[in-house]
């Protein structure tokens, strides 16, 4: 069973930076791609950015683009979301996901099996 725990989400202020960790277990990790998304209250879930299995490939959302950066480490089974200019409107709950085939799905919230619990991230004006 595959399982994705995200950590790192908290309280900061506008300007600042944050990162994010999920850690994998279950599958051979470097085999399958991983994506970041975002949920904040009252609206769906949002895509932010996607990396491929060997980390070679990312894609992002054009609200984030800039400003964070996917990476991954899969000697250690864990993907991050680098987060900086933190804005006001980046408030939400954060998670990490992936699909259950290898290939890229980029964007498509569709094409994503496993979720993680999500992490909190509030940014203060």
């Amino acid at each position: 069973q595959v399982q994705l725990v995200e950590s790192g989400g908290g309280l900061v202020q506008a300007g600042g930076s944050l990162r994010l960790s999920c850690a994998a277990n279950g599958r051979t990790f470097s085999n399958y791609p991983m994506g970041w998304f975002r949920q904040a209250p009252g609206k769906g879930r949002e895509f932010l950015a996607a990396i491929s299995g060997g980390g070679g490939v990312t894609t992002y959302a054009d609200s984030v683009n800039g400003r964070f950066t996917a990476s991954r480490d899969n000697a250690k089974n864990t993907v991050y979301l680098q987060m900086n200019s933190l804005k006001p409107e980046d408030t939400a709950v954060y998670y990490c996901a992936s699909p259950s085939q290898r290939t890229w799905v980029g964007g498509n919230l569709g094409a994503y099996t496993y979720w993680g619990q999500g992490t909190q991230v509030t940014v203060s004006s």
